[in-house]
């Protein structure tokens, strides 16, 4: 695990752009892995959907641990999973959680600020830190702030106190700053270049492409949980259709060969 951590932390440093299309079981993320993933992250709201809980620190630490142990095992690329809060606004129930994953597989973690005070996740991810350095891993924390998803200060005082969190965050251990719904270039560019760490943004309506976004100073480009809601969508209108008429011949259409998919996990 220790190579796969070190690994992970070099992705962050080039060449290009860290691309993360996130997973949500352990199929989904083999067949991430067999398109040419780097590293394999999952969507906090996608593995919550998929064990029928909803997104928002709702999953049980049990239940998303089996799921990071059975992506792990079918994985052979480093692996990070977003822990939302943390299932917890206590950190040493955080610190918990932490240990939980790392010991399921992972290298990496989200963590997140939601509407809570900065200081509460610094508190949170020292305890992460500690959880990593009992477990004898080099955990990359990625410290996730909503200030934009939230809107949680006029626009104009954004990029200030993203500013200002990244440097709690940072001082705290953490090793990236995460802004979903941070997309206009100047801002970006200036969160990039004074962050202090490796900034992620979130692929969101109007973002700028990949290349842009690294000439930007963008180190990691998640997909969150849109390719999960894509495949929600395409689901639910092949079983409506199905449960209308019930006909097979659009149930094949743009499939996936069934002898592709096993071959998977052949071996695995």
């Amino acid at each position: 695990m220790t190579d796969a951590a070190d690994t992970f932390r070099r992705l962050h440093e080039g060449p290009g752009i860290l691309l993360l299309a996130n997973c949500w079981d352990a199929g989904s993320a083999r067949l991430i892995e067999s398109l040419g993933a780097r590293a394999i992250a999952t969507t906090s709201a996608g593995v919550a959907w998929a064990h029928g809980y909803p997104d928002g620190d709702a999953l049980p630490v049990g239940e998303l641990t089996g799921a990071v142990r059975a992506i792990a095992r079918v994985i052979r690329v480093p692996l990070t999973v977003d822990i939302e809060g943390g299932y917890s606004a206590d950190p040493a129930a955080v610190g918990e959680a932490v240990a939980a994953v790392i010991g399921a597989g992972a290298v990496g973690i989200n963590l997140e600020d939601g509407s809570s005070p900065p200081e509460l996740l610094a508190a949170k991810i020292g305890q992460a830190r500690r959880a990593a350095e009992r477990a004898g891993v080099a955990l990359y924390v990625n410290a996730r702030t909503d200030v934009y998803l939230r809107g949680l200060v006029p626009e104009s005082g954004s990029v200030a106190e993203t500013l200002a969190r990244a440097r709690i965050y940072r001082d705290a251990g953490a090793d990236g700053l995460f802004v979903p719904k941070l997309a206009e270039p100047a801002a970006v560019r200036e969160i990039a270049s004074s962050a202090g760490m490796p900034l992620n943004v979130l692929a969101w309506p109007g973002l700028a492409p990949a290349a842009e976004l690294a000439a930007l100073g963008v180190r990691r480009l998640s997909a969150g949980s849109a390719i999960a809601e894509s495949a929600w969508s395409r689901a639910s209108a092949l079983a409506a259709a199905f449960l209308e008429a019930g006909r097979s011949d659009p149930l094949s259409e743009d499939a996936m060969p069934y002898p592709a998919i096993n071959a998977l996990f052949a071996a695995r």
